[in-house]
């Protein structure tokens, strides 16, 4: 994973979550609390409420992206940049400060007059715009986007998603962000959902993340909130967010979501990395749970090409185990036979002892008994056992077993269908 150094500030990997906090200098943004048009008003609240509430960059929108809206050519978010500038010199705090824009001739002339990095929400739809970053050498956030600069972030499907942050390439210091949000009337709140549940997929371009999910309506709806009340389930899927991956968090909501960031990073999984000398070699575990998430990662390597026998790596880069209840003898002796010296290699059965009894449940309200009666349900035995493997090992599993047991064959269609 490349870390990215934005202004001073470490962004990947090798560094905490960092925090992007809000602030809208255009009278037409949706969300209030983030809204000024005063720069003294708005140098007070970026010290206040951004920067002394922990957020490591200041995020500067000229506009709304609200759809609904006229979109504001370059020149007119240059007739609000002034009000960004003058803010940003009357404030007293330290941070990395980022201009919202998708005008190349806006980041240049914002870069020049003091800003650190650009957050560009069309994705290099303006094609100058990478240029405009490495002459300046700036941290750029490229959001997905289709290549139209009325249209940012308008994409439903996830792959599709992922392709659009290819466009126009990325700079050595670009920053990924998969666009969360209702920025097009066919994006829906599942597109959303999954977009956020396939989140470690966009690793595979090896480029640190940020996400935007502070209190959006995929996030809401789950709950049933509206935006006042949305501020636990924006923190929930913060600290999601950054277990899977990211490494920016852009909020409104900065001291809240700094918390619920640095739960996610201290409860994520540690992976080994090694090797960062010159003669070394360099060791990165991936942070792999699907096949997809590898696939990406072959993708990344250029071996997307290579023969079938590598593209399969990504079939073995992840394991799954699978308690298998119910089994009757032959099912058992089905499953030993294809997993002990069979052709199903990376797969293995653990049949459970055949006597031993489930521990008695105490029956309840909820499952029909009467809570605190004392009575017990006694579960019967029945022949249980562990399979765990990779998707390829056991779909060889399934093919061996197959015909041994319907009950069986059934439990393996249904296994097929989510194994990746």
């Amino acid at each position: 994973m490349r870390n990215v150094d934005a202004a001073g500030l470490g962004i990947g990997d090798d560094h905490p979550p960092r925090i992007m906090g809000v602030l809208n200098v255009s009278e037409e943004s949706p969300y209030d609390p983030s809204v000024y048009d005063d720069p003294g008003e708005a140098a007070a609240y970026v010290d206040d409420e951004l920067i002394g509430e922990g957020a490591d960059i200041v995020d500067v929108g000229l506009e709304s992206a609200n759809k609904d809206l006229d979109v504001l050519s370059a020149e007119q978010e240059l007739d609000r940049l002034d009000t960004a500038i003058e803010t940003l010199e009357s404030t007293s705090g330290d941070a990395v400060w980022s201009i919202e824009t998708r005008y190349h001739e806006v980041a240049d002339e914002a870069i020049s007059r003091g800003f650190d990095m650009v957050n560009d929400i069309c994705g290099f739809a303006d094609p100058e715009m990478p240029r405009v970053c490495r002459e300046h050498d700036v941290a750029v956030s490229k959001m997905a986007s289709p290549p139209d600069l009325e249209q940012p972030g308008a994409i439903e499907d996830v792959d599709d998603i992922y392709r659009a942050l290819s466009m126009n390439g990325l700079t050595d210091k670009t920053i990924l962000d998969p666009a969360f949000g209702g920025w097009s009337a066919a994006k829906t709140h599942e597109d959303d959902r999954e977009t956020f549940h396939r989140l470690r997929e966009f690793r595979g371009y090896g480029r640190p993340l940020l996400v935007s999910i502070n209190r959006k309506s995929f996030l809401k709806t789950i709950a049933g909130r509206d935006t006042e009340e949305a501020l636990p389930v924006s923190l929930a899927a913060t600290s999601m967010a950054v277990e899977r991956g990211a490494h920016v968090i852009r909020t409104h909501d900065v001291a809240e979501t700094r918390d619920a960031a640095l739960v996610g990073a201290e409860f994520a999984r540690d992976r080994y990395r090694s090797g960062r000398g010159s003669d070394d070699v360099a060791v990165e575990e991936l942070d792999v749970t699907t096949v997809r998430e590898a696939e990406r990662h072959l993708d990344r390597i250029g071996a997307a090409g290579a023969t079938r026998g590598d593209r399969e790596v990504a079939g073995s880069a992840v394991v799954r185990t699978y308690e298998l209840s119910g089994l009757d003898e032959p099912a058992v002796g089905a499953l030993r036979a294809a997993t002990v010296g069979g052709e199903a290699t990376g797969a293995a059965f653990a049949p459970g002892e055949p006597d031993r009894e489930r521990p008695p449940t105490a029956a309840s309200a909820t499952d029909g008994g009467t809570a605190g009666d004392g009575s017990v349900d006694e579960v019967p035995a029945d022949r249980r056992g562990l399979l765990v493997g990779t998707p390829a090992a056991i779909e060889s599993v399934r093919d061996a077993v197959s015909g041994a047991s319907e009950p069986l064959d059934a439990a393996f269609d249904g296994i097929d269908r989510n194994v990746n």
